[in-house]
């Protein structure tokens, strides 16, 4: 395949797929530059390695999406620990009170429990897929979604509708 197909075919999904990619971004940060820096990212990593993943270059551009969102949240927490300034800036656009629930509530989580929670709900990926895309095994998929759950139903009561009362 000549260079300029590669290219074009690489243009064409990230035209495609950004707006998805970028909302999928958004619920792992929670913040709009944030989100749009991670999907830059994973179209970075994505256009370096295209010739091996062209075929299906979905999977693994949202892997680099939860690999990288994990990191950052690592890097952020040291620089916490370690008492540097951080960045962290409040979205503006947001104004549907369900909408800012959300948000917060997934703010609760651990950035592998929100990972996990928004592949299978939002992404609507089963067990097995997500543990795939993760990169850990199955049953870590069922203990992160567990914790995820019973964290908001018991720091996020107000959610309740949305995450059931009791089931996992």
């Amino acid at each position: 395949m000549s260079p300029v197909t590669g290219e074009a075919a690489f243009r064409e999904f990230a035209t495609a797929r950004t707006p998805a990619l970028m909302r999928t971004a958004f619920l792992l940060t929670r913040d709009h530059q944030l989100a749009e820096d991670l999907v830059q990212t994973a179209l970075f990593k994505a256009v370096k390695a295209w010739e091996r993943i062209e075929r299906n270059p979905e999977g693994y551009v949202r892997r680099i999406l939860y690999t990288e969102s994990v990191s950052w949240r690592r890097r952020r927490r040291l620089k916490e620990a370690l008492g540097e300034d951080q960045d962290v800036s409040a979205s503006s656009e947001v104004d549907v009170d369900l909408q800012v629930s959300l948000e917060r509530a997934l703010g609760l989580l651990t950035a592998r429990q929100r990972a996990v929670l928004v592949l299978r709900y939002y992404e609507d990926l089963t067990e097995v897929a997500t543990a795939q895309t993760l990169g850990i095994a199955p049953g870590t998929v069922k203990s992160l979604h567990r914790q995820a759950l019973q964290r908001l139903r018991t720091r996020a009561p107000h959610l309740g509708e949305l995450i059931g009362a009791g089931h996992d």
